[in-house]
């Protein structure tokens, strides 16, 4: 019997006759080494106005495990048209990712393999029956490495895998094994740096569990600065540690357990007496895993450090998203350099966090300022001081209060127009705005506050019924708190799932708090229907968006003074009783608004939406001839706004800007190319003028115009849908099968039918 062809044969086919084949042949278990079309990525959510849609997976054909938790080799696949060596650069953007040294490409008539661990025949290439089998890579690995036969124990250590087989994504893996590998070296001071929303939690309790399973670290201590984070973590993540674990409360010493957890407030304090972590010898502990340790691991007060000074023997492991680097603070000279970082931009690339749109609004009082009239007192009787207010010192120093209204107004418009009840973050400058913005909230927002008078609560560090309210406000499952105003309680640490909205009105000089603010939006929640957020901005905070450290490393402050460090600086209350003014006559209005989107490369478009899409659009097609050609030959017309879309394009917002009633052919050639643009209703009356329908019967004259109608109301993507003829009144002519069997005459003639309504809606003549 002739075998088939390769060349006619398809990727997969190639796989599974040639390559999977040469692998297990080399010694690689199917079932415990071997793992194909391993998901890396989820795809990014594109915001295109407001819909979200999803870019591409990013998935390797290949990953070769030494065991299930240490991947050391991806292989990549292409059909027999491509050379051996097609798929290696697309595999090594992949073996970066994971952190591995051996990266191959096949087209399954040979291997080329990519050698990391050697310095020269970097790349070489092999005969399938010569692929290396796992314990010779598994030794150039370990030595790549640089791992001592005790470290390999550890390193090679199980993680936790539950019983729905929710296992670490690729990036969580890295952290997890870039951890331990810094232990096995000695290293006693190691820092994390992960976005907010990508899992610390978890990817510390994987670390810990790897220890603790292999007897590296007996006891364990997780400290953190607010009480909801030990609750959740316990609650959450720390739950299979089971009975081993305990939480340090009522300055209680339970010396029995392995895993603690507790509040450093609750382990230390002024007097000496409060002090119960020294209840503790310092050699008790021999881990230390410090939570959102950007707040201060380093210096608080000396809170935390007394705490880490304490128990110097012990490892420890400081978790943050934002790497603090002042002059006073300094997380870098404590831990050292992140031995692993992921960023919100790669988070949102991957596809594992929420892009964002940005409403930046600039009110006329904050950009030219206020000086009052001589001799004016605000609404208490009190003279103002004679002098120009502006943004610094709005709600600090000086009360608009018709700015506030103004504001609280553009949220209510904002929320009636998109999610009444979706999760609002309303940032303050202290706790007296906060509680102003609440009440001027309940008055912009009175048919949903009556409802309930929880729809707008103040939760802030000094009201009990808002902080009774936060456990509601963060559950998915709760309606209620809706929109919480606040100051500094909610910056950090809280997992706001589904919130929607984050409002800034409070002036940000902090990357680190910046930073911190915008993480409250960026989980991805699907299920409630959170696939990004929106940034409304009256402060001009997201200009840092422009600052290079915005997504960057942390780099250590030139002027940080370890000295310096362990002195107290006074604290800074939410509400410090300093005199305000307070004044009701003063008008203020809008001057200038717009939209800003998170692009697909990983930057906020603050250029004209208009401008930008011209930028997009010229790179493949500078002239409108290019244009016209590539739609006019594509197949499907839906995959050019895809390939469109992926380029960066915001179709939905061009949509929002020029008109709902053009498709993206007509966006794009009036933003692009300056042609006038016809609405969907003009084309299609365009193509009923012509004959094209002539050529068709009776039934199928009926069912091409209830389509044409179809594309009339809403758009090109869905003719070009099988699903269209589900979709009343098309439905009505039958089956899908009976509609294009029995009234097409089979799939061929319907699909060329569809082809040429297609072509005569964009065509001068038919």
């Amino acid at each position: 019997m002739q075998d088939f062809d390769k060349k006619s044969m398809s990727e997969r086919e190639i796989c599974t006759k040639y390559i999977t084949p040469a692998i297990i042949n080399a010694g690689w278990d199917l079932h415990s080494q071997i793992r194909e079309e391993v998901n890396l990525t989820k795809g990014q959510f594109l915001v295109r106005g407001g819909v979200p849609k999803r870019g591409k997976r990013t998935f390797a054909d290949y990953v070769l495990y030494h065991k299930s938790n240490v991947p050391i080799a991806i292989v990549e696949a292409k059909d027999n048209n491509h050379c051996v060596g097609h798929g290696m650069q697309q595999a090594l953007e992949y073996a970066d990712m994971i952190d591995v040294p051996f990266v191959f490409s096949s087209n399954g008539d040979a291997f080329l393999m990519h050698d990391k661990t050697v310095s020269s025949d970097i790349e070489t290439e092999i005969s399938l029956d010569k692929f290396p089998g796992p314990s010779v890579l598994w030794e150039k690995y370990r030595l790549w490495k640089g791992f001592s036969d005790n470290a390999v124990s550890l390193y090679t250590k199980d993680y936790y895998v539950d019983a729905s087989g929710k296992s670490p994504r690729y990036y969580q893996v890295n952290a997890i094994n870039k951890t331990i590998e810094a232990i096995t070296k000695g290293q006693d001071r190691i820092l994390l740096a992960m976005a907010t929303g990508t899992g610390k939690t978890y990817t510390a309790f994987q670390i810990i569990w790897r220890l603790w399973k292999s007897g590296a670290k007996k006891r364990i201590l997780f400290l953190a600065d607010r009480n909801i984070l030990v609750d959740q973590t316990r609650t959450n993540d720390f739950k299979p540690f089971g009975n081993a674990m305990t939480k340090i409360k009522n300055r209680t010493v339970d010396k029995s357990f392995e895993i603690y957890l507790g509040l450093y407030q609750a382990l230390t304090g002024e007097e000496e007496s409060k002090k119960i972590f020294k209840e503790f010898s310092p050699d008790f502990f021999d881990l230390i895993v410090i939570d959102e340790c950007h707040r201060g691991s380093a210096a608080d007060d000396s809170a935390w450090r007394e705490i880490l000074d304490h128990f110097q023997s012990a490892t420890h492991i400081g978790l943050t998203a934002t790497p603090k680097e002042t002059k006073y603070v300094s997380n870098i000279n404590y831990f050292g350099n992140p031995v692993y970082t992921y960023s919100l931009k790669q988070g949102i690339e991957d596809g594992f966090l929420a892009p964002f749109r940005v409403f930046r609004i600039d009110i006329d009082k904050d950009i030219c300022g206020w000086r009052p009239d001589a001799g004016k007192t605000d609404r208490y009787g009190n003279e103002i001081e004679d002098r120009i207010y502006d943004q610094k010192d709005f709600d600090r120093e000086l009360v608009l209060e018709k700015r506030t209204e103004l504001v609280a107004g553009r949220i209510a418009d904002f929320m009636r127009k998109t999610d009444p009840y979706g999760k609002t973050i309303v940032f303050c400058e202290d706790i007296d705005h906060a509680e102003r913005m609440r009440q001027s909230l309940v008055n912009a927002l009175p048919e949903y506050s009556q409802k309930s008078k929880r729809y707008v609560m103040r939760i802030t560090g000094d009201s009990e019924d808002g902080k009774a309210e936060l456990d509601n406000f963060i559950m998915p499952e709760e309606r209620y708190p809706v929109i919480a105003t606040t100051s500094k309680l909610l910056t950090t640490g809280v997992d706001v799932q589904t919130c929607k909205l984050i409002v800034i009105d409070k002036r940000i000089t902090s990357m680190t708090e910046f930073k911190q603010i915008i993480g409250r939006g960026t989980r991805i929640n699907e299920e409630f229907g959170k696939k990004f957020f929106t940034i409304m901005d009256f402060r001009k905070a997201t200009e840092l968006f422009s600052d290079p450290d915005w997504d960057g490393p942390a780099l250590p402050d030139e002027d940080f003074d370890p000295d310096r460090e362990h002195k107290p600086r006074g604290k800074t209350e939410e509400s410090d009783g300093r005199t305000r003014y307070f004044v009701n006559d003063v008008e203020v209005s809008v001057v200038a608004e717009r939209v800003q989107y998170y692009s697909a490369d990983g930057k906020l478009v603050t250029e004209s939406l208009k401008d930008f899409t011209k930028t997009a659009v010229a790179k493949d097609y500078p002239t409108l001839d290019e244009f016209l050609n590539h739609w006019t030959d594509a197949e499907r017309k839906s995959v050019v706004v895809a390939e469109l879309e992926e380029k960066g394009v915001l179709i939905d917002a061009l949509k929002e800007q020029v008109g709902f009633e053009y498709d993206p052919f007509d966006l794009i050639c009036h933003v692009v190319f300056d042609r006038p643009p016809m609405s969907r209703k003009e084309r299609a009356g365009k193509v009923r003028k012509q004959s094209y329908f002539d050529r068709f019967g009776k039934e199928a004259r009926a069912v091409l115009d209830a389509i044409l109608d179809k594309y009339s109301d809403e758009g090109l993507l869905d003719i070009e849908s099988m699903e269209i003829l589900r979709v009343t009144p098309i439905s009505s002519f039958g089956t899908p099968i009976e509609i294009i069997n029995g009234i097409f005459g089979g799939r061929d003639n319907y699909l060329k039918a569809i082809k040429g309504l297609e072509t005569c809606l964009y065509s001068a003549e038919c």
